[in-house]
């Protein structure tokens, strides 16, 4: 069955989030594996906001991330918890948002060209399961807007998507 993604370039930020988040939860309520709604949840994000230039998931296998369903360049593979942008929301537990990656002590370039960035851990009843990177080859391309929303739309992956067992691949 083919998909498609409505998008109206001439909504503001929040509207066009709406729009998204809409789409997305219908997308997410198929019977597909968690792999197949991840990429389609990539895919939709990517088409829907030009500014975004790589968006994918990194999963927690109790140790380090490692690289899931993207969007974009072909990206790192590995990344330890507290390196980079990535490990170090991880870490933290928390939305990073990194207007210039060339002031963030510590920055992996997976992309050389990657100028700014946002990253969203999800976790579940305590435990880190990922985190959500969406990269920008534009500076301070995220906003508040972005992050409320990107973090809304990570909540609902945790509470109705992930499953731990799940993702030990």
């Amino acid at each position: 069955m083919a998909e498609s993604l409505i998008t109206n370039k001439e909504l503001n930020l929040e509207e066009q989030y709406v729009l998204l988040e809409n789409r997305i939860f219908s997308l997410l309520e198929s019977n597909d594996k968690l792999i197949s709604k991840l990429a389609n949840f990539c895919a939709a994000l990517k088409q829907s906001f030009e500014k975004i230039s790589w968006v994918g998931f990194y999963f927690f296998d109790g140790e380090k991330l490692f690289l899931g369903p993207f969007q974009g360049k072909v990206a790192c593979t590995n990344i330890m918890i507290g390196n980079g942008v990535c490990g170090t929301a991880a870490k933290e537990r928390k939305t990073i948002v990194v207007p210039n990656v060339i002031d963030f002590p510590g920055h992996i370039f997976c992309d050389a060209e990657s100028k700014s960035e946002i990253v969203v851990p999800i976790v579940k009843d305590g435990a880190l399961l990922a985190v959500l990177d969406v990269d920008s080859t534009e500076l301070d391309s995220f906003n508040r807007i972005d992050q409320i929303y990107l973090q809304r739309l990570c909540s609902y992956l945790a509470d109705k998507i992930f499953n731990k067992t799940i993702i030990s691949f």
